[in-house]
């Protein structure tokens, strides 16, 4: 007997039951139109994932396990696996309902609940206990769910010694750069292990600070990737399975991944192993989040305030990309320290994205409140004061055009900066979305030349000269901090990976260096708990994966 299963990554809003379900059914009806005998969707594919504390609201969990029931009545001809809420007796189960012939015939209860990073579900849910296996058109098939496949002695070889001959895993999955290939091995290794085919379904699409990049994929029972999903967008990946669950190689089958527009019956699957670069990958994923965190929150339009640098231009360029040139606005604010060379930059820019530019200037609004507050300053010497007050009157600009137009600006702070407390409260760190500040400034630069490569749309003198605020005279980022080289190989060290100055010192950096830096970050933690939500594309983000306390006297040594 050959099984034909479609893997349906969907992009799901947390919270949109109703619209959730209707993208459940709408792909339900694509695999069966494409002779599919079961489908399968991503972890929590009805509620939307991560809910968080919605499921702590009693009327919420009621719509999601009225409105399973409703989907399993509409699903008839084809089967389906769906993610839900399942409740028990005073508890909640992170489920996967086995739809078949219009009801509800199993539910798997997810038996290892993650409880790191950006996860917190022993917050929400009960583990199970029932490591599901279903026989289903002649194949034992084992359900079970995100974490669950990563735990080699977990639920996948308890499913095998129950007989299971292919594992379906539905996941939810967050993205950072080279999540991709840790997945795959770990699938790999429960293959071989387990001589089992894996169908691995992954969620797709933008969730506040989270990007799930989707890429699902079928493994054999010998760890070969068979076939994978788009990446980053959403899609139905089909193949027939043969007794006993072994998927063949692409060359032996008609395995084909269907697209949006459909493909035709003719094409096959090729280059399952063909991975983007770094740098294309995250791009990709920042324009997802960037996307469906505007679209999803019913935003129409961006403002950026466009200063000639390398960071608003690429937030620039990235809304662009996400939205559309006639949903993007350009703020050009101009002071008395802004060169020339910026404010021809920023024209070309704009001019290059086709966007609309305002230009602002904020001097006269800068010499007011130095005059305002000249008597109350006294004789104290200019300083960040000063340097900070043209930020925030660029802030305030902003965010008042926010108010009239009902746009989200987009904040352009960079990891780095935020890192080491670079950054302006109520200024530059102003606005509803931080679309770069999970993006060392390093990997600014590496994403606009890779942008470039495409099209040369960032001016290429915005990438040569030397970072600078030009909040004074003659002023360069390297006054206050390191070059960006060093700083970011600091920082991934104490951040993402928590060595200590010590472990970075016998690295080969300067220990003066190491220590400013990290007395940087550790001082700037009130400012990062009042920047805007950004999207994650590191190991370590600040906010859901980084929790400091900013009420903190603990030094590192």
């Amino acid at each position: 007997m050959v099984l034909r299963i479609a893997l349906a990554q969907i992009n799901t809003t947390v919270g949109d039951l109703s619209g959730n379900g209707e993208r459940i059914l709408l792909f339900a009806d694509k695999a069966e139109k494409e002779g599919c005998h079961l489908v399968c969707f991503p972890e929590m594919s009805l509620t939307g994932y991560p809910p968080e504390d919605l499921l702590l609201k009693p009327d919420f969990i009621r719509e999601n396990l009225k409105m399973i029931n409703k989907l399993a009545s509409s699903i008839r001809t084809i089967s389906a696996v769906v993610g839900f809420v399942d409740t028990g007796e005073n508890c909640l189960y992170n489920a996967a309902a086995f739809i078949s012939a219009g009801k509800v015939c199993a539910i798997y209860h997810k038996m290892c609940l993650p409880n790191y990073g950006v996860f917190d579900e022993k917050r929400y849910f009960r583990p199970g206990t029932d490591p599901v296996v279903l026989n289903f058109h002649h194949f034992s098939i084992g359900i079970n769910i995100c974490e669950d496949i990563w735990r080699i002695d977990g639920p996948p070889r308890i499913q095998v010694s129950y007989g299971a001959s292919l594992i379906i895993n539905l996941s939810a999955s967050p993205y950072h750069a080279g999540k991709i290939k840790e997945r795959e091995e770990i699938v790999r290794r429960v293959c071989l292990e387990n001589q089992v085919a894996v169908a691995y379904t992954n969620l797709v699409g933008g969730q506040d600070e989270l990007v799930f990049d989707g890429q699902s994929f079928l493994m054999d029972n010998r760890g070969c990737l068979v076939g994978k999903a788009a990446a980053f967008s959403e899609d139905i990946l089909i193949a027939e399975i043969k007794s006993p669950g072994i998927i063949t190689a692409p060359e032996e089958q008609e395995s084909r991944l269907l697209k949006e527009p459909r493909r035709t019956s003719s094409e096959t699957l090729t280059n399952v192993d063909k991975s983007p670069t770094e740098a294309a990958e995250i791009y990709q994923a920042l324009v997802l989040g960037l996307r469906d965190y505007v679209q999803k929150n019913r935003f129409e339009k961006v403002l950026i305030g466009l200063s000639g640098g390398v960071d608003s231009a690429l937030v620039a360029t990235l809304a662009v990309d996400a939205l559309g040139p006639q949903n993007v606005c350009g703020v050009f604010m101009p002071s008395r320290f802004t060169s020339v060379m910026s404010r021809e930059d920023v024209c070309l820019l704009a001019a290059s994205l086709s966007i609309v530019l305002l230009t602002i200037p904020i001097d006269r609004l800068f010499q007011a409140y130095l005059e305002l507050l000249s008597e109350t300053f006294g004789s104290k010497k200019p300083d960040a004061t000063e340097e900070n007050l043209q930020a925030r009157i660029r802030g305030n600009i902003l965010m008042a055009l926010s108010n009239k137009y009902g746009y989200l600006v987009l904040t352009t702070g960079n990891k780095s900066e935020l890192s080491v407390g670079y950054a302006t409260l109520y200024g530059d760190m102003a606005g509803g979305f931080a679309v770069i500040k999970d993006v060392y400034k390093t990997m600014v630069y590496e994403l606009a030349r890779y942008r470039n490569s495409l099209d040369k749309v960032i001016p290429e003198r915005i990438l040569e000269k030397e970072p600078t605020a030009e909040l004074r005279a003659n002023q360069k980022d390297t006054d206050t901090l390191p070059p960006y080289e060093l700083l970011d190989r600091i920082l991934k060290e104490y951040i993402e990976q928590d060595r200590s100055a010590t472990e970075i010192i016998a690295g080969g950096v300067e220990p003066k260096v190491v220590r400013k830096v990290i007395q940087m970050v550790d001082a700037n933690e009130y400012k990062r708990r009042q920047a805007p939500p950004g999207i994650k594309i590191t190991t370590k983000a600040f906010g859901r994966d980084r929790r400091m306390p900013i009420t903190n006297l603990y030094r590192t040594q």
